[in-house]
């Protein structure tokens, strides 16, 4: 089983082929559970109420038939850990990455665990952004610097890292090319607050599993390593 992580952008029913790949493995999880149809618990953290839990279950939907287990809240509502009991796949969906991984964060050990036993795992926009081993803010600056596009209406936000879910041992980052995020991530990797990175591109999946990484979609997957004179980017393509 697999970690599927979507860059963003992609909730409509075209884009339900860049999530067969989950459903198929969920289903396969079901069956191996008894289950005709599978399970699947999805977790929304959004101030935007259930919308948007209900636009990710019907683009899901159009992908493979599964049965809905849905805990929308809130930012600043942790989830209770009946959110992911009795599921055969578990899905993090987008909003302020603070708030979905303060929101998450009471099931971390839970969902780690089972995602080691093959539960496949689908993280979309800031769900993907949790899953690595530090789990990147939406700040612009580093030390006071601009490194990112930003809003000019307020005050610029200084990068963080978190502890995240560990699901992978890199920091990942979504909407990289539509939000220009990859120079945040070439800063941040320079300045040494994280290892390593992977950003990426919105309707575009990062497959991992056990046979290595594989892109999915319209777009691509940035990796951004440390290097001996500064800092290595390439491109993983769809």
């Amino acid at each position: 089983m697999s970690i599927h992580l979507v860059g963003g952008g992609a909730l409509g029913i075209a884009d339900a082929p860049l999530y067969a790949p989950f459903l198929a493995e969920a289903a396969a999880r079901g069956r191996a559970a008894g289950r005709a149809t599978p399970r699947i618990a999805v977790l929304s953290v959004h101030p935007g109420g259930t919308a948007p839990s209900e636009a990710l279950v019907a683009v899901l939907a159009a992908a493979g038939e599964f049965e809905p287990h849905v805990t929308a809240v809130a930012g600043g509502i942790p989830l209770d850990p009946t959110a992911i009991a009795d599921v055969d796949a578990v899905v993090v969906g987008g909003g302020i990455v603070e708030e979905v991984r303060a929101g998450v964060e009471p099931l971390f050990g839970e969902i780690r665990r089972r995602v080691a036993g093959g539960t496949p795992y689908l993280g979309v926009s800031a769900g993907a952004m949790i899953a690595g081993e530090g789990a990147l803010g939406g700040g612009s600056r580093i030390d006071g610097v601009v490194v990112s596009p930003e809003d000019p209406s307020g005050p610029g936000v200084e990068f963080a890292v978190e502890a995240g879910l560990g699901l992978i041992d890199v920091a990942v980052d979504a909407h990289v090319a539509q939000r220009g995020n990859l120079s945040r991530l070439v800063a941040a990797v320079e300045a040494g607050l994280i290892d390593s990175a992977l950003g990426i591109d919105e309707r575009t999946a990062l497959v991992v599993g056990e046979g290595g990484l594989r892109v999915v979609g319209s777009g691509s997957v940035w990796r951004v390593l440390q290097a001996d004179d500064g800092v290595l980017v390439s491109t993983i393509g769809a």
